[in-house]
């Protein structure tokens, strides 16, 4: 069985803390099969998992980034809204969604090269 990164981060947790599936289900207002697709990647984290988990085990500010970056690696879905986006912007988010399945790595490298450049110069 594979976990995502936020199921092994959470299933960690759950060990250090002497507890089963079902605790930790508890501590977030589910039920333990939903969880358990959490951590299994068939459904997203939802958002208000993070604070309840850094609140319970009080965790570390450097916890808490790495908890938030384990779900958001742990994904299925993203959701792009173009509100107040141009005709360029819009198209170039269809394009990348039409090819992300065939995108091979060092186009992804590019294309997050290309993005980390912009950032830097924001």
């Amino acid at each position: 069985m594979g976990y995502t990164p936020f199921g092994e981060f959470v299933r960690i947790l759950r060990i250090k803390h002497h507890q089963v599936m079902g605790d930790m289900a508890k501590i977030l207002g589910t039920s333990t099969p939903f969880l358990s697709a959490v951590e299994n990647g068939k459904k997203n984290v939802p958002a208000e998992w993070i604070e309840r988990l850094t609140n319970y085990y009080g965790l570390s500010p450097e916890e808490k980034t790495q908890l938030e970056t384990s779900a958001e690696e742990s994904r299925l879905q993203y959701k792009i809204i173009p509100g107040n986006s141009g005709t360029n912007q819009r198209k170039a988010a269809f394009q990348f969604a039409r090819s992300f399945d065939e995108m091979d790595d060092e186009t992804a490298l590019k294309i997050l090269e290309l993005l980390r450049n912009k950032e830097d110069t924001d």
